[in-house]
């Protein structure tokens, strides 16, 4: 590693293998292609389904699936995976993948976690109100958290700053108190002999930027940022405004359809912060798949205009020291939103091309 190089983390979904609750709440066997699959085009030039190509619709349990994904993505430059990690009270969900790559030793391919701290509910079916899996905080949930985690930060592939394990909480601002979070989970790294613990907080919505220097050591842009959402796209609506507007009628009244250059070119041009905020960039995102209506919809992504946007990233991320040095993409394979780096039926690998080519002028990846 060089004081010129960065590190491409990108987002994983481990949703690709069945599980009890998941059989109890959406019907037997269920995974996250069953939403893949169903998803349709909601208007001429609308991408949908996507479909995967080279690793074909795998199962998450399979150690030769989880072999593939790495293989593939150190081909094209991605130099780790953060997987989404679900703790309730002590009870995890969605764990085994990781389970088996700690215990069986493969693949040998950099990761770390990022909690999705947020309740489960029927939000695919738009019942945002009916919870399945609260979130409860404690003090006491703190320090059983950081504890069960430790196994993981221990192990030699977890991604480390300066020998801290790297990790990330979703939604800051649903903690009761994010600093004394920091306080404890600081407090128990050195009680189990780790010589720090590097805490990030993820940022997509305004609320979980409040939180910045409250304990955490940096934070992570999300990718799409919805502060940066451009005007929404209403064909049929007529300007100005002091005409008789004609209200645009399905699709594009019941979902929420942006322009992806808009969200790109908005995102690039936020300000500085006085803080360490590590970049985040996109490929699409498109979660109609998920739900039949209010779905967010980034039109015109491309693989060209995804590599104008990490380009200018990596050439404009300054890391403050050798090891923090992280751009984080959303993501490798969440397929239902529409929003991932694994080779698609259409597309081939031609995401993955350009964040090889993207990354290339910044770490010379042969």
């Amino acid at each position: 590693m060089t004081a010129e190089s960065v590190r491409a983390i990108a987002f994983y979904l481990p949703q690709y293998h069945p599980i009890p609750e998941n059989d109890a709440w959406w019907g037997k066997g269920f995974t996250e292609w069953n939403n893949v699959v169903k998803a349709r085009p909601l208007f001429p030039g609308h991408y949908q389904p996507h479909l995967p190509a080279d690793l074909g619709f795998y199962d998450l349990r399979l150690p030769e699936a989880r072999q593939a994904q790495a293989d593939l993505a150190r081909e094209y430059g991605i130099h780790g995976f953060c997987y989404y990690h679900y703790w309730f009270n002590g009870r995890r969900l969605l764990e085994r993948p990781v389970n088996e790559i700690v215990a069986s030793g493969q693949p040998d391919f950099p990761f770390c976690l990022c909690w999705a701290n947020e309740n489960w509910t029927r939000r695919w079916d738009g019942e945002d109100q009916d919870v399945l899996l609260k979130q409860d905080y404690s003090p006491e949930d703190d320090v059983a958290h950081f504890h069960a985690l430790a196994k993981y930060f221990r192990d030699p592939r977890y991604i480390k700053v300066n020998g801290k394990p790297l990790f990330l909480f979703y939604r800051i601002s649903n903690l009761p108190d994010p600093a004394a979070t920091c306080v404890r989970w600081r407090s128990e790294a050195a009680r189990l002999g780790f010589p720090g613990v590097y805490l990030c907080n993820v940022e997509s919505i305004a609320k979980d930027r409040e939180f910045a220097g409250c304990g955490f050591d940096a934070a992570v842009e999300f990718a799409p940022d919805w502060d940066c959402a451009p005007p929404r796209i209403l064909p049929g609506v007529r300007k100005p405004p002091f005409f008789r507007k004609q209200p645009a009628g399905p699709p594009w009244s019941n979902n929420l359809i942006f322009d992806y250059i808009g969200l790109r070119d908005r995102m690039l041009a936020k300000p500085k912060v006085p803080y360490l905020r590590f970049p985040g960039v996109t490929p699409s995102w498109d979660n109609s798949a998920r739900k039949k209506e209010n779905a967010i919809i980034f039109q015109n992504a491309t693989p060209a205009a995804y590599e104008h946007w990490l380009t200018v990233v990596a050439a404009k991320f300054k890391p403050p020291s050798l090891e923090e040095n992280f751009i984080f993409i959303n993501s490798w394979n969440e397929w239902a939103e529409g929003n991932h780096l694994e080779p698609c039926s259409k597309l081939g690998r031609a995401y993955l091309e350009v964040t090889r080519r993207a990354l290339m002028g910044r770490n010379q990846i042969s």
